[in-house]
């Protein structure tokens, strides 16, 4: 027995749900599948952070706003930030970016990835969208004008356009013999939450040190600002030692990395690593069938903007598309999801490109391009006007902007 849809989202992360709740009044029958239970957890304010977080930008919070799910996020837990702090570990450069210079209460908000997508499966489940949990796809393949996806458990889906959000070792891209162009950053990114003996006073710290940068973005629980994520990137070799290490090892270690800005590191939950890998489709979309978020590119988390641009990607498509309902067009036309890559991808790979340069000066060596980047930041932190560019591009609210991110 065939389940049929008119538009199947392989994945219910943040991105894929977003994507589905932006569709739930367009007309069609949607539905969303995903390996997991898709359950929304009782949340706890005393339980631990999450380990991972994303630093939503304002646009990725109005876009949350109109889909109805950020009152549910902000209910939980999210953490405000208003100032930025940047410098180089090797020399005597320093940066400050403050959402003032704009006339913008805060820069972002650091939330908990569990957080945004109870947020938003809450919201699904009072919706009309179809939810498939536990639904691991096995085969996906062209039968006629659709596609046919079969799952692990035997069930069959037939769908005209299918989006892939199911991360970036998406199932759908490889089964669909999509193209990557990939590489390795040969750096690992050690993930985890501390407490420190100075609050963050609403501050995202990052430094950057020889090995790679290491972030701490502020967390907030109970009015207290004594709680931080940390992102540390760092080479294969050093991420093994330091998740070897016992607790006080690590919290002195990390502590000396971040030349104890936040005085002494008091508490270091479990610890979590991570691959980093840089990663982007050569297409976004071909006949029926489209990628966004991870599933179609992957950058380096040193501006925690990944997920942001995921929330872009959903909203575009959920656009273009219910503007193509609304002329009669065959959605899974190619020239149709063309739209939405030609709105997405010069964006996302400027943004790429720009992490990627960022990320190569500050790893760079030789004398010329360490005095560069020291002198850079220096020049730029006297330079007002081109520090409020940058907070909004941070803020998110320049360029194309699909209409659940306006003002």
């Amino acid at each position: 027995m065939e389940m049929r849809a008119d538009l199947l989202i392989v994945g219910a992360g943040m991105v894929g749900s977003a994507l589905a709740l932006a569709m739930r009044h367009s007309g069609l029958e949607v539905l969303l599948l995903d390996g997991g239970p898709m359950t929304v957890k009782p949340f706890d304010g005393e339980a631990p952070f999450e380990p991972r977080v994303s630093a939503l930008s304002a646009a990725s919070q109005r876009i949350l706003e109109r889909l109805g799910a950020w009152e549910g996020i902000a209910r939980r837990r999210v953490s405000p930030y208003s100032d930025m702090h940047v410098w180089d570990g090797s020399g005597t450069g320093e940066i400050h970016f403050s959402a003032a210079s704009v006339h913008a209460e805060v820069l972002g908000h650091i939330v908990e990835n569990r957080v945004v997508q109870d947020g938003l499966l809450e919201r699904l489940h009072d919706s009309d969208v179809g939810l498939l949990a536990n639904a691991r796809l096995e085969q996906l393949r062209r039968s006629g004008d659709e596609w046919l996806l079969t799952l692990a458990d035997g069930r069959k889906l037939r769908a005209p356009l299918v989006i892939a959000a199911d991360g970036a070792n998406s199932a759908v891209r490889r089964l669909a013999g999509c193209t990557t162009r990939e590489w390795d950053y040969l750096h690992h990114a050690i993930v985890t939450s501390v407490r420190c003996s100075e609050a963050h006073r609403a501050t995202a710290w990052q430094r950057f040190t020889d090995e790679g940068p290491l972030a701490f973005l502020p967390l907030s629980r109970d009015g207290r600002q004594d709680w931080c994520s940390i992102v540390w990137s760092t080479t294969p070799e050093q991420a093994e030692q330091a998740m070897a290490m016992d607790d006080a090892t690590f919290r002195q270690a990390l502590e000396r990395a971040f030349e104890g800005r936040l005085g002494d590191v008091l508490e270091a939950d479990p610890r979590v690593c991570v691959p980093l890998r840089q990663r982007h489709a050569k297409r976004y979309v071909e006949e029926g069938l489209a990628l966004i978020g991870d599933a179609a590119h992957t950058i380096h988390p040193l501006a925690g903007q990944g997920v942001n641009l995921g929330f872009l990607d959903a909203a575009v498509l959920a656009e273009e598309l219910v503007r193509a309902c609304e002329r009669g067009e065959r959605l899974a036309d190619v020239k149709v999801l063309s739209r939405f890559e030609r709105r997405r991808m010069p964006h996302n790979l400027a943004l790429m490109a720009a992490m990627e340069g960022f990320e190569r000066l500050f790893q760079a060596n030789p004398l010329p391009l360490r005095w560069l980047r020291n002198s850079g930041l220096k020049l730029v932190e006297q330079m007002p006007e081109a520090k409020a560019l940058f907070v909004r591009q941070a803020l998110g609210l320049s360029g194309d902007l699909p209409e659940l991110a306006r003002a």
